[in-house]
């Protein structure tokens, strides 16, 4: 599962077997428990027959959420585990990862910032966990843009981001014990990529 896909099967399925409390008008109201016709199960809080509050959906497809409902719709705080084990933690806005938020990735790298229509978009940061490199700055709709950094155990890279992994010169190499810095203008001093052997992963 990619940190730029949705899963929009949650808002499509709703005829399937109800048990729990009602309204008097029968509507599914406090504490229930939807087993859906495709096999998918919520367990949680509703409001006059419609999502609302703390819930646990569990898709068919081994994903799982669990977090705050508004109107049907992830809203708020929740984690969202997606199945091949990456995991996403913070802000939901009308079902889609919108505010700040943690991306963990499969193989153990993670993203932590600003998200908006379920892409990376505004400040943020992403670890590498192998190298404990990092690149940070701006993301605009997944990709990393414009001024950041790319931040090594003994130096740092300071620059303009051409997409997720290069930066144009001229750029600084600031060395984080003494902070002296030089600045390159020779793009292959950068290596064809700056994090070498570390690329992000989709």
């Amino acid at each position: 599962m990619s940190d730029t896909e949705s899963n929009e099967e949650e808002f499509k399925e709703t005829i399937g077997t109800y048990e729990g409390e009602r309204n008097d008008a029968k509507e599914r109201h406090g504490k229930g428990k939807m087993l859906f016709k495709n096999n998918e199960l919520y367990t949680g809080m509703y409001q006059n027959g419609k999502r609302e509050g703390y819930g646990v959906y569990k898709f068919k497809n081994g994903a799982k959420y669990s977090g705050n409902y508004v109107n049907n719709l992830r809203e708020g705080e929740g984690t969202f585990l997606y199945p091949d084990g990456s995991k996403y933690q913070g802000t939901f806005k009308e079902g889609k990862r919108s505010g700040f938020g943690r991306y963990i990735y499969t193989n153990g790298d993670y993203y932590e910032g600003e998200w908006n229509e379920d892409m990376k978009n505004g400040k943020g940061t992403y670890t590498f966990l192998a190298t404990g490199s990092k690149k940070n700055g701006i993301w605009k709709n997944g990709v990393l843009t414009d001024e950041g950094q790319i931040i090594h155990a003994d130096q740092r890279i300071i620059g303009k981001f051409v997409n997720n992994d290069y930066m144009n010169v001229p750029a600084k190499i600031q060395y984080r014990s003494t902070l002296y810095q030089i600045e390159i203008n020779n793009p292959n001093l950068l290596g064809q990529n700056p994090l070498e052997n570390a690329t992000e992963e989709d």
